[in-house]
């Protein structure tokens, strides 16, 4: 088995496995892939030389390139292309960073509305808890007050029915009319 490169004109290149039998077909392949591979590496020049053009009639690239910034990086080209290839290569770690920021924003008002829902909840609660036992002890006390209050008199009445009618004539006898 050997190795042969093939066609450095397209700019990629084939590495063909060369067998004894299939030497030919293989030979084939590797021409037929070769000429693909051109034609496709044409297309993509193109397109890209297309882009280029559009690029440089655009109005905003034209009024950056009559901007000190855009006549220095003109004159440097190596600058231009190590300042192009920072930002391309920044925007993907910066653009997680702040995707990161905003998702963290998010969760922690979510995760705040939630704990002050969760606060809120307890308190609500704790509240209809305090509520309640004080309106059962406040229908207790009257239970406890009206049945004292009906009880004790019929108690004393039944007990000490001597007292009970003195007061009740005393209660019931006119207060003497004053002269005039």
């Amino acid at each position: 088995m050997a190795y042969k490169r093939f066609g450095k004109a397209s700019g990629f290149g084939c590495i063909c496995l060369l067998t004894v039998r299939r030497s030919p077909l293989i030979f084939f392949r590797c021409v037929e892939m070769q000429r693909n591979s051109s034609r496709l590496t044409r297309q993509l020049w193109e397109k890209w030389l297309t882009f280029l053009n559009h690029l440089q009639d655009d109005p905003r690239v034209a009024q950056l390139m009559r901007t000190r910034l855009g006549q220095h990086l003109s004159g440097r080209p190596f600058l231009a292309l190590t300042l192009l290839l920072f930002s391309a290569m920044a925007a993907l770690p910066v653009g997680l960073f702040l995707m990161f920021a905003l998702v963290t924003i998010v969760i922690s008002a979510v995760g705040f509305v939630f704990f002050e829902v969760f606060l809120l909840l307890v308190g609500g609660l704790t509240l209809l808890s305090v509520l309640s036992g004080i309106a059962l002890f406040s229908l207790l006390v009257s239970v406890i007050v009206s049945t004292l209050l009906f009880t004790i008199p019929n108690l004393l009445k039944h007990y000490y029915p001597r007292q009970t009618k003195e007061k009740q004539r005393e209660d019931e006898t006119p207060a003497p009319k004053e002269a005039q």
